[in-house]
């Protein structure tokens, strides 16, 4: 028997963490995506702070259209907070979901609006 979806998830999602660590300069920029919104926050991990914050549900996204097209929404909204605070790069962290979809489009988002990973 294999394993179920969450447990996959939960693997792939410590194997992605072993390698992404967010510094001061290069935040982590960690995704959650749940079946109606998705969430997105930059990470600082060498102090355990979040450094800017960005969802679907916030009042500044556009969240009309596609779910993949609100995504789109929520990365140029976290692109611009992170410009805001001098950060133009960021370690990627797709949090167990696989780079398509919704967590595509957030990551091509975030590339449109200015930030590099």
């Amino acid at each position: 028997m294999g394993l179920s979806k969450t447990e996959r998830k939960l693997r792939i999602r410590r194997r992605i963490r072993k390698v992404s660590f967010g510094t001061e300069a290069r935040p982590r920029l960690s995704v959650f995506r749940s079946n109606k919104e998705i969430y997105v926050q930059l990470i600082d991990d060498n102090k355990g702070v979040t450094l800017a914050a960005a969802s679907s549900r916030d009042k500044g996204v556009d969240a009309k259209g596609s779910k993949s097209d609100v995504a789109t929404a929520v990365g140029k909204a976290i692109a611009e907070k992170a410009l805001k605070l001098g950060v133009d790069t960021v370690a990627f962290d797709r949090g167990g979901n696989l780079y398509h979809g919704r967590v595509k489009s957030l990551a091509e988002g975030a590339r449109e609006a200015g930030l590099k990973f």
